[in-house]
């Protein structure tokens, strides 16, 4: 069993993957309970990527004599990554992209990550890897009208908004929601308009709220990062 680990800004994901088949899925908010599961779970290889703890903290937990990979810019991966400043790209999109090949082999494929902020990524039908966007996520929009002006509030998102907003609190979910989704649809028909067999993967704690906002026809998978770190863990293992 490989044992997957995607630690981001807000949470941990935990897969077990036969190969290539994900087994379980866990998710936790704070490094304690994520310690006490890794070392109560024996692991044959494991592969971790984080943004926002040491992994080598994460990885000493894991109790395994195979193959253990902290994900970083030197880890040979199954693309040919194009991407100008590699130490500066985020190890999750890098993820993404690889989980993309895997469930899109020789496709033209757009990455779309709903998250803090929301990233877009493309590869092509040969496994190169090009880079993308990066945009403010939807939370972040909504912090930032309330944060940097006098009076205006933090509101949630909801679903079902109106495009005219008939009060402040609604104004503003109109703006940040449909704005958002008018990005997503923008960004998706310029991809379109070069690559028109264009597969289109929405993943990421946001993906939900826009699926069925999207236009374009689109490939919901919440467990993209986890894939493609699986795929990258069983091309280090079979080198």
């Amino acid at each position: 069993m490989n044992l997957i680990i995607d630690y981001g800004n807000t949470a941990a994901k935990v897969g077990i993957f036969d190969q290539h088949e994900l087994k379980q899925r866990h998710s936790f908010n704070d490094s304690l309970s994520l310690e006490n599961f890794l070392k109560n779970n024996l692991a044959e290889n494991v592969i971790i990527s984080s943004v926002n703890v040491d992994p080598h903290q994460i990885i000493a937990n894991v109790l395994t004599d195979g193959l253990k990979i902290i994900l970083n810019p030197d880890v040979p991966i199954p693309i040919n990554n194009h991407y100008q400043t590699p130490s500066t790209l985020g190890m999750d999109r890098l993820a993404a992209i690889c989980g993309a090949i895997k469930l899109f082999p020789h496709e033209n494929t757009l990455v779309i990550n709903a998250g803090t902020c929301i990233t877009y990524d493309f590869v092509d039908d040969q496994k190169n890897y090009w880079g993308g966007a990066i945009s403010p996520g939807l939370n972040m929009r909504f912090k930032a009208v309330h944060t940097f002006t006098s009076r205006l509030p933090l509101v949630e998102p909801v679903d079902n908004i109106a495009l005219i907003g008939n009060s402040t609190e609604t104004s503003i979910q109109s703006g940040v929601a449909n704005g958002m989704t008018a990005e997503i649809n923008g960004i998706i028909e310029q991809y379109r308009g070069k690559y028109h067999d264009l597969k289109v993967i929405l993943a990421g704690g946001d993906g939900p709220f826009f699926e069925n906002k999207l236009k374009a026809s689109i490939f919901a998978s919440p467990n993209i990062v986890l894939i493609g770190l699986n795929s990258i863990l069983i091309y280090n293992v079979n080198r």
